[in-house]
């Protein structure tokens, strides 16, 4: 006499439920999370703890104030559009590419305006750029 052999079967795992409930987070996460452009960046600009290397006598020195004020040269530019102020820096370069370029920024201004600056400078291929830094107590 044969005896017939069930054949195991496997276990089954359902995943559907698994696959709703991510799905569920995913929508819950989504709609809960709120995005937020961000206008400006919130940098602190960077102190020197060294001392000031001493300059060359002719630079070009672009300082940034807190208000969005801009100055070439402690002259004020009209206005901070970026055809404006490289149409000065233009003036004031000249010839002299070879001239280095200072810029000066408060702490508290929107860095937006050192990039463009630095922009403008790679624009009239300004080789030599740097930003200043203040001094802090804790470089004496």
């Amino acid at each position: 006499m044969r005896l017939r052999t069930r054949e195991r079967a496997e276990p089954d795992v359902n995943l559907t439920p698994l696959i709703d409930v991510v799905f569920l987070l995913l929508i819950f996460f989504m709609i809960s999370t709120t995005f937020e452009r961000e206008a400006q960046l919130k940098v602190d600009l960077p102190e020197a703890s060294t001392e000031a290397a001493e300059a060359p006598p002719e630079r070009l020195e672009v300082t940034i104030k807190g208000s969005g004020d801009i100055f070439i040269n402690d002259q004020q530019v009209v206005n901070t559009k970026p055809e404006t102020i490289k149409r000065a820096i233009e003036e004031l370069l000249g010839d002299k590419r070879d001239l280095p370029m200072i810029i000066r920024a408060d702490s508290d201004s929107a860095l937006q305006y050192a990039v463009t600056l630095m922009d403008i400078a790679r624009q009239l291929e300004i080789k030599q750029v740097s930003l200043a830094t203040v001094q802090t107590d804790a470089g004496q």
